[in-house]
């Protein structure tokens, strides 16, 4: 098992510094734009209330079912998780992570991406109630996600966690309101 855990600790590391290593001065300022839109979720609070504000009854329930996705998510990665894993943050300057992408460094552990966990919870949530806006907004997703790594401020196994950890939670968070909601109108019969 610790060979597993080695090889894939050594691929993880390799991918980021390739990420960190490939030129792309368009793409730097998009990702560092998209990163920081989504600290501390203001990304999806926008996106809610755009939900909330347009989408009739549907959209105000894809709003709340995303927004209570990332309260699961970010209170059992920030106050489980994290603590537990203790995972060093990668080292922008040993990888050469060029400037003009780089965002504030987070003091927190690498593993899992909070920022990814709440992206992928969010649009988990949404997407159960209004599929067609779930595409748009785990496409939006894929970008933060992706945007930690372009950033420098974590590794691709601490997004992928973070997106498996979001979308987990999204998927129990949405079946208990469901059920709640299912409840509740079958109490008013």
């Amino acid at each position: 098992m610790n060979a597993w855990l080695d090889d894939a600790r050594r691929l993880d590391t390799a991918v980021y510094a390739a990420i960190a290593s490939t030129e792309t001065p368009a793409l730097d300022r998009a990702m560092s734009r998209i990163s920081r839109a989504a600290n501390l979720s203001g990304l999806w609070l926008a996106t809610a209330a755009v939900l909330a504000a347009a989408g009739g009854p549907e959209g105000r329930r894809a709003a709340k079912q995303g927004l209570a996705s990332i309260a699961v998510a970010s209170a059992l990665v920030n106050v489980v998780v994290k603590p537990l894993t203790r995972r060093h943050r990668p080292d922008r300057v040993a990888e050469e992570v060029p400037q003009a992408r780089q965002v504030r460094m987070p003091g927190s552990s690498s593993f899992p991406s909070g920022h990814a966990a709440s992206a992928f919870a969010f649009a988990t949530g949404v997407a159960h109630a209004q599929p067609a806006a779930g595409v748009a907004v785990r496409a939006l997703a894929g970008l933060v996600s992706y945007s930690r790594v372009h950033t420098g401020v974590h590794f691709p196994g601490d997004v992928l966690a973070g997106a498996m950890i979001g979308v987990t939670v999204a998927e129990a968070t949405t079946r208990t309101l469901e059920a709640r909601r299912a409840a509740a109108g079958s109490r008013q019969i």
